[in-house]
Formats: C-alpha cells, structure tokens, sequence
C-alpha cells in the first residue's frame, strides 16, 4: 500500500512511517494534529519522508483503503493537519466543488465581502493591516540601524 503514495522513501514500513509522523506532529486545542515536515511555516502543505505529502502519508496508515486516482481533502481547512478523522477522500470535482471560503481568516476576524462578486475578500483586511504595520516596524529598525534595504 505504501507504494502508491507518490514520492515516499522506500525505506519506511507502515509501523516506522505511523512513528516518524507521530513524532513530528502536535495536537492543537482545537483537535488538529499539525505536522511539522521540511518547511518551516505552519498553516501550508507539509512534505516528509522523502518528499510524500504528510497528509496523504497520514491517510494510508492511520485510514487506510486509500485510492490514488482520488484527492485527499482536509475537512478542517487546516492543509498542515494529518488528524485521520480530519481527513477524507473525494474526486477532484467533489473537491473542488466543497472548496468555498470561509467567512472567518485562520485568525478568527470576519471576512468582508467584494461588492462586485458577493463572494469573501480573498486577503483579510485586518490581517493585512497588521502585516504592514510590522513591515514598516521592520523598516524603520534597519534604518534606524544604518542598514536601510527594499
């Protein structure tokens, strides 16, 4: 079974890769148990074990019964989780049909609206207010360092 997942090391068994996963994954308060694979930021698709997808991985030996022609979808929006009750497999039309926006961004604020299409701003205003506010902060120490950049 370990063989269909797509760019998995050879070496791992079903009982090592469960225990390699295991090891580099934290539960959250809110039920997700995030991986932490080869990138460094949280909240985006991990790849470990020999550059496999960790939630795809996480799917063949916590679920099982596993089809690689199907998709395997977060049902928590959260593409880091490898939580087995968190995960399912659906054709990618059934993926992409379930893949709506949510009315809150991963930090909780409520989304505004875009007046021309009715649908959820992609960019959380709040957010990025934030985010250049700390740019600026940024910018400001390296000048005021002497070392001013772009």
């Amino acid at each position: 079974m370990l063989s269909q997942i797509n760019g998995l090391s050879r070496h791992f068994t079903e009982d090592t890769l469960r225990a390699y996963l295991l090891s580099r994954a934290v539960r959250l308060d809110n039920g997700c148990l995030v991986v932490r694979g080869y990138g460094s930021r949280r909240g985006v698709y991990q790849k470990l074990a020999g550059r496999a997808w960790a939630h795809v991985a996480a799917y063949v030996v916590f679920v099982g019964d596993y089809d690689p022609t199907l998709e395997v979808r977060h049902d928590c929006a959260a593409p880091d989780c490898i939580e087995p009750t968190h995960l399912r497999q659906l054709s990618h039309a059934q993926n992409c049909r379930e893949r709506t926006q949510r009315p809150q961004c991963r930090n909780g604020h409520d989304r505004e609206t875009d007046p021309g299409t009715g649908r959820y701003r992609r960019v959380c205003r709040i957010c990025n207010r934030a985010a250049q506010r700390r740019w600026r902060e940024r910018q400001a120490a390296l000048v005021a360092e002497g070392r001013a950049g772009g």
